[in-house]
């Protein structure tokens, strides 16, 4: 019978793991530098560019009611992320609570999940910067070979800014958490200052005729407009909201964590949201939904700016801010380069835990002697990351990067309620209120807006869970150090090996009903769907049944 998949890491030995001498990271974040942190990583472009297509193609002035049905998702995990938080100040996020609540083998798949959320996208995110400051350049008539700013696949040699900007914020990493959070602290002072300068001033440009009708008729189509629109809209926005989860990731670095956790995860999420609805308010305000129609990039937030003016004697409307459009392009800089830091500490940090399990090489759990950080795990993310962002060419990967964060939501909220039935008398200095109604909702909410998300996203996350199976397989599973050793490991290989044979079968099945729906459009990721799931099930089939 299979023992180690569910076996779970004592509470007391997560503890003494993060209180005891030596290996640890340095303790130099307070309260106010974790809600910099949460708010560094949630406040990126993904408000300046994603809110416009989301109301233009999805939910029109109702967008906001989109920004509060994903807050919601938000915040029912988040009140869950809280308290294991204040229970388990250890670094490693919702992986750690998952190795406590759920045993390893979820906890190993949660693991996994994240790298969506972090490694990934610090990537595509690093492409959007060097999008952005090519922008910003040519503002001052400053021009940049395409060659060294797009990757070979779009027409170039190697994206540099890209690289550049990877490497800026390693380095700054492994110089130590307390100097990152310094820089971080400072560039979310400025683009938290350009968006509240950007409420203030469109206020009064509002016009309430463009929130007429606030939500449009369904076109037919699901998804576009009606109540359809709106929770497709608040799966795809729910992009703009990631990043407050990266708090938990920094617990073994935190004074106080069981104070300041909670604050920081929580404040940050509240001022984000508020911050989110008003700005999405005053963006359809100004300009009918309409406008943001073909908009990509900054464009959206520039056609708002652009109808923050008065008319001239000649009836055309002249802007009355057009610094204003420069002053986001630096925001948007400054914005994605903190979620670009927040990501790669968050993604160290996880597999900071996951080695120090024994489910990964040791290399990711060296801690510098006199930095105190990760650094060789620092070096070999900024390597992948910037090979990454360097040589691939950028993808529409926040659908992608959101199913994987809702997917860990949803275990941090279970875990709440088996932890709660297994440990009830366990010191909490924050406790989530109305369990198991609040983890509940909190499941229900997440996956109605994943069932809403596209199914190649849903592709490319159980392509993506099986490479995860397969390292388990060969590395994680007889490398734990809660192993009982490789000659009494058979029935959890076969556990494993069913579990991957289960997600092989559903790839090709979603993989033939996607095709169905694209009139066979999409034959490159349909045919490697098949036979990607065909390979890994006979895999799976003889490992399952070897002796």
């Amino acid at each position: 019978m299979a023992k180690q998949l569910w076996i779970k890491k004592p509470l007391d030995q997560l503890l003494s793991e993060s209180s005891g001498e030596g290996n640890q990271l340095k303790r130099t974040l307070g309260a106010g530098s974790l809600v910099a942190l949460g708010i560094g990583a949630i406040i990126g472009a993904g408000l300046f560019s994603i809110t416009g297509g989301a109301a233009a193609n999805q939910a029109g002035p109702a967008i906001t009611i989109s920004f509060i049905v994903a807050a919601l998702g938000c915040a029912f995990a988040g009140l869950c992320y809280a308290e294991f938080a204040s229970m388990i100040p250890v670094a490693g996020s919702a992986y750690t609570y998952s190795y406590a609540t759920l045993g390893e083998f979820v906890a190993w798949i949660i693991g996994w999940d994240l790298v969506l959320e972090y490694a990934v996208g610090a990537a595509t995110v690093s492409i959007s910067w060097s999008r952005y400051l090519i922008k910003f350049l040519e503002g001052f008539d400053v021009h940049l070979p395409v060659a060294l700013t797009v990757g070979p696949w779009d027409g170039g040699m190697i994206n540099l800014p890209a690289v550049f900007i990877v490497v800026l914020m390693s380095l700054l990493l492994m110089k130590g958490t307390q100097e990152s959070a310094l820089v971080n602290g400072i560039i979310v002072a400025l683009k938290v200052a350009v968006v509240i300068v950007f409420i203030i001033l469109g206020w009064k440009y509002i016009n309430e005729s463009n929130y007429t009708p606030y939500i449009p008729d369904n076109t037919g189509t699901f998804g576009e407009y009606g109540f359809s629109g709106i929770i497709r809209a608040a799966a795809i926005v729910f992009f703009a909201y990631i990043g407050f989860d990266a708090v938990s990731t920094a617990a073994q670095e935190a004074k106080n964590p069981k104070r300041d956790m909670p604050i920081g995860i929580l404040a940050s999420l509240a001022i984000c949201t508020i911050l989110y609805i008003l700005f999405a308010h005053v963006m359809t305000g100004v300009t009918s939904y309409t406008s943001f129609k073909g908009q990509d990039g900054i464009a959206p937030v520039a056609v708002a700016i652009e109808s923050m003016g008065t008319p001239n004697a000649a009836g055309v409307l002249v802007p009355d801010y057009p610094w204003l459009n420069r002053a986001i392009i630096v925001a948007i800089l400054a914005g994605y380069a903190s979620v670009i830091l927040v990501m790669l500490m968050g993604q160290t940090r996880v597999f900071f835990s996951m080695s120090k399990d024994g489910l990964l090489p040791r290399v990711f759990s060296a801690v510098h002697p006199k930095f105190q950080t990760p650094v060789k795990s620092n070096l070999m993310f900024m390597l992948f990351v910037s090979l990454f962002a360097a040589f691939i060419p950028a993808r529409v990967v926040g659908e992608m990067t959101s199913i994987g964060t809702l997917f860990a939501f949803i275990l941090v909220c279970i875990g709440i309620i088996v932890m709660r039935k297994q440990m009830p008398d366990a010191p909490r200095a924050f406790k989530t209120p109305l369990v198991p109604l609040i983890p509940i909702l909190g499941v229900a909410t997440c996956f109605f807006m994943m069932a809403f998300l596209p199914l190649d996203t849903w592709i490319r996350l159980i392509v993506w869970m099986i490479i995860g199976f397969d390292v388990y397989l060969w590395y994680g599973i007889s490398n734990s150090k809660l192993s009982p050793g490789k000659n009494k490991l058979t029935d959890d290989l076969k556990v494993v090996s069913i579990s991957g044979l289960v997600l092989a079968a559903a790839l090709g099945i979603i993989a033939f009903v996607h095709h169905g729906q694209t009139n066979g459009e999409d034959t490159g990721l349909f045919y490697f769907s098949l036979g990607f799931a065909l390979i890994h099930g006979l895999l799976y089939i003889a490992n399952a049944f070897k002796k």
